[in-house]
């Protein structure tokens, strides 16, 4: 390999660089948004159903699947606590 060929290598890797590092911070920055409307939605739900301590079927099952999403990207562990709450309730069917 002589150096005509390692400079061009190079560049492109540069190249390569300058196109792949914007699309891992737009994805990165979608996760957070994603996130931040996941943990949203299951506290709507939280508050919604909290003081009557029950929750319908279709909107626990909803909850664990928000829920599985979030701690999927990472969420943190704020949202156990509700978790656990709300897997303590009854569930009306």
């Amino acid at each position: 390999m002589n150096l005509t060929t390692i400079v061009t290598l190079i560049g492109e890797i540069g190249v390569l660089l300058s196109v792949i590092i914007p699309v891992i911070v737009s994805i990165s920055k979608i996760a957070r948004g994603t996130k931040c409307q996941l943990r949203s939605e299951m506290l709507r739900i939280y508050y919604h159903n909290r003081d009557a301590g029950e929750i319908r079927q279709y909107e626990y099952e909803n909850f664990v699947m928000l829920y599985e999403a979030y701690k999927k990207l990472k969420g943190n562990s704020f949202i156990d606590k509700i978790y656990a709450e709300v897997h303590s309730w009854e569930i009306i069917t």
